[in-house]
């Protein structure tokens, strides 16, 4: 292992062993200053940010940008500083940090017998929300994470979210779509986080206005297990409430091949999150290229 693998390593072990301890008021404080001193170093992370922005808030004044990213920042510590807090909360404080709309979608599709698949952008803390599943509703389900290095902190990720109750499954190896397919066939829940996609099998999508890749998975597993597939969008507000809102079934398109019916369900996904993040901007935690045109403007492709 690297000299900067270990100190990443060792950051994030910190943060999980220090920052839980503290008072939240403390630690929600130490969110903000890290994230100011953050915005105002204007690193590649935040200039992204605001590039990202730029397309969801079309028009926006360089002033109106750098509100946003300072904003976007301070919300993306804040799923930090819960995330780092998250496994020494009570069961009384995960129930009450998360106000969904909307969550007989999901129960009534669950005591139907069907499979559940919930597709999330990256909004707000889409671990608190599955903590809260859990929790709330006590309802187990399967996720994959992407395989992180150093492989330790791959293996801190795990350990994390199956300590709030989450079967993890490896993104890499070729075997999570089989088994994500029997958990749904079972009539279990799978959540995956669905906004960015640089693969090679990534759907193309119209996402403000421009073109985007999308992962095709959850569409495909649908289709495959009859399970319903719905959109959840999250955001803060001024409180220590996290909100978010279930959206109806994107439904199977009754023709097509299934990459036509894979095409169309994708895009359905994107509109119900273009949905969620044009009303919360600053709550999407995009610090990465998305549309094609910024990962490689000559050929479209990253």
């Amino acid at each position: 292992m690297s000299a900067q693998d270990r100190l990443t390593d060792a950051l994030y072990g910190l943060g999980w062993s220090t920052v839980k301890k503290l008072p939240e008021p403390v630690a929600v404080r130490l969110g903000h200053t890290i994230a100011d001193l953050a915005w105002k170093q204007r690193g590649k992370g935040v200039r992204r940010m605001e590039s990202n922005y730029a397309r969801v808030v079309p028009g926006a004044s360089p002033e109106r940008l750098a509100e946003l990213s300072r904003a976007g920042m301070r919300s993306y510590l804040r799923y930090w500083m819960e995330s780092f807090r998250l496994p020494a909360w009570s069961k009384e404080r995960v129930k009450a940090g998360f106000d969904p709309k909307d969550v007989h979608h999901l129960t009534e599709g669950l005591a139907a017998g069907k499979g559940v698949i919930l597709a999330l952008p990256h909004l707000a803390n889409w671990d608190l929300a599955g903590a809260w599943v859990t929790t709330q509703l006590g309802i187990p389900f399967t996720t994959v994470a992407e395989r992180l290095k150093p492989e330790t902190l791959y293996d801190r990720f795990v350990a994390y979210r199956e300590g709030l109750g989450m079967e993890v499954l490896p993104h890499s190896g070729g075997t999570a779509f089989g088994t994500l397919a029997r958990r749904l066939r079972d009539g279990g829940l799978v959540c995956l986080v669905a906004d960015r996609d640089l693969s090679a099998s990534g759907v193309e999508v119209d996402f403000f206005g421009d073109t985007a890749r999308m992962p095709a998975g959850p569409a495909l597993l649908a289709q495959q297990t009859g399970a319903l597939l719905l959109p959840v969008t999250l955001w803060y507000d001024d409180t220590p409430v996290m909100r978010g809102r279930v959206h109806p079934p994107v439904e199977v398109p009754e023709s097509g091949t299934r990459a036509e019916k894979t095409s169309v369900m994708t895009q359905a996904l994107a509109d119900a999150f273009a949905t969620g993040i044009a009303d919360h901007p600053e709550d999407w935690h995009m610090l990465q290229r998305l549309w094609l045109a910024d990962l490689d403007p000559e050929k479209g492709r990253p």
